[in-house]
């Protein structure tokens, strides 16, 4: 029996979300299992996307800009000190332009229920996580012990950045259901408590990235008109009731029961670079030696560094290891799309329809993740990996084309094909190869090094053959 192409892409959207939760959900999610679902995903999509009629999803100019920037970043491979591990950053970044395809692709055949479906999904996820944290601070407070730590009750991330990563993306669009006038009362109330406990989480966290982002997304869309201004309404009302929730947990019950509070959110609230001037130092010497091709993809973390493998900066990371043409490209890439998108939503704002009001939640998450970028792995970590491709394809799928998209050519079309199959495919092969032992490398590193594990493409990702 043949599907569909409507049961095709519901076969995708089942398969991809039940990955997307498996990867944060489980006792044991972390960096590794997280890469190994977004092999998973990308598997999904490639099928996906090869399963059904192609279809124009970016305008020329697009098309020839993303060939030039793999284009560009294939010389680099080739030219690398590990041309197998630069390589396996060049798959993995096509392999997130196939799940970005594939969900636009997915939209573009469906209707509103897909944003529907995707919408409660997100609340399913920070609903569960939210669950999952006040369990751990139930435990934590009647466990007996004279001391709490908050980074504890944070779980299925390897560390505490990469859940603010994650919540720079869903915090935006939790908001969507308190925007939309069709939403009940007691949905409203109910929502808007999770958005509660989500900021409490957040400011739990603290991670100053995502604070950041937020901040930046919230001033522009407070000029974005009524909807904009809702929208920050909202999560301005919804940050006040984290505050108060955190105050009572942290500031009020904890000193009643006698605990005493490790890493309170206060405590980093500092202007300190945390070690990051060390590593850009590194990225702009670098860049300084091979300006047109960088040194290859990945290969920042093919210099040992006490700090990380990846300089928590992706104008950086891109240019050091990609080349600075390669990461100009790109960044005129991401403002002409920036910039297409901020021009709908000027022009539709007063609309209020439900798609407008998505593709307002759907800009403020994608901005906050970019800001984010500048000072943190947005660009490096699966999951956030995961959830950039997963916007960036459903904002792709609801851009309104003002002038007809005419068909790509098709020596692009073909290349990209060829180029996804045989990203995919290396994926595959890396995962076979390292997954096995990779407990065993990670801490064979710690042992050796001394220091704490530097994640990139695995946990450890420190490619330098003398250290690993």
């Amino acid at each position: 029996m043949t599907l569909s192409v409507q049961q095709r892409g519901s076969v995708f959207l089942v398969m991809a979300l039940s990955l997307l939760l498996l990867g944060i959900t489980l006792s044991f999610s972390g960096h590794d299992w997280q890469r190994v679902m977004q092999v998973g995903v990308g598997v999904c999509a490639l099928v996906y996307g090869l399963s059904i009629p192609a279809g124009r999803l970016v305008d020329k100019p697009t098309a020839i800009g993303l060939a030039l920037v793999f284009g560009l970043g294939l010389v680099s491979s080739l030219l690398a000190h590990q041309p197998l591990w630069a390589l396996t950053e060049w798959a993995l970044m096509i392999t997130c332009g196939v799940i970005a395809a594939a969900f636009a692709r997915l939209r573009r055949n469906g209707d509103q229920t897909l944003d529907q479906v995707l919408i409660l999904f997100v609340l399913l996820l920070c609903l569960i996580k939210s669950l999952q944290y006040g369990y751990a601070g139930v435990l934590a407070f009647t466990s007996g012990e004279p001391t709490l730590d908050t980074d504890l009750l944070l779980s299925g991330f390897s560390n505490k950045r990469f859940y603010g990563q994650f919540q720079t993306f869903t915090l935006p669009l939790l908001a969507l259901p308190l925007l939309l006038t069709g939403t009940s009362r007691l949905a409203r109330g109910l929502v808007f408590a999770l958005l509660c406990a989500w900021w409490l989480i957040a400011i739990s966290g603290g991670t100053r990235g995502t604070w950041l982002g937020f901040g930046v997304a919230a001033l522009v869309l407070a000029f974005l008109g009524a909807a904009g201004r809702r929208w920050l309404t909202w999560q301005l009302a919804a940050l006040c009731g984290g505050l108060v929730l955190y105050g009572l947990l942290f500031t009020v019950l904890a000193p009643y029961l006698g605990l005493e509070i490790a890493s309170l959110s206060k405590d980093r609230l500092t202007t300190s670079l945390s070690g990051r001037e060390v590593i850009w130092w590194q990225a702009w010497d670098m860049i300084r030696e091979r300006p047109w091709l960088g040194f290859g993809p990945m290969h920042f973390a093919d210099i040992p560094n006490p700090i990380a493998a990846h300089p928590h900066q992706a104008i950086l990371q891109w240019a050091s290891e990609w080349g600075v043409p390669s990461a100009l490209c790109v960044a005129l890439l991401a403002l002409r799309g920036g910039w297409a998108t901020l021009r709908v939503i000027h022009r539709q704002g007063p609309s209020g329809a439900p798609q407008d009001l998505l593709r307002l939640c759907l800009f403020a998450a994608l901005l906050g993740a970019t800001v984010q970028a500048m000072v943190d792995g947005i660009i490096v970590m699966p999951y956030s990996q995961l959830w950039l491709a997963l916007v960036v394809g459903w904002l792709m799928a609801l851009h309104p084309w003002r002038t007809p998209v005419v068909e790509p050519m098709p020596l692009l079309r073909g290349a990209w094909q060829v180029s996804a199959v045989l990203s995919v495919a290396l994926l595959v092969f890396v995962v076979y190869r390292d997954l096995p032992g990779a407990t065993e490398r990670s801490q064979h590193y710690s042992d050796v090094t001394k220091r704490q594990l530097q994640p990139r493409f695995w946990v450890q990702g420190v490619i330098a053959p003398h250290v690993r």
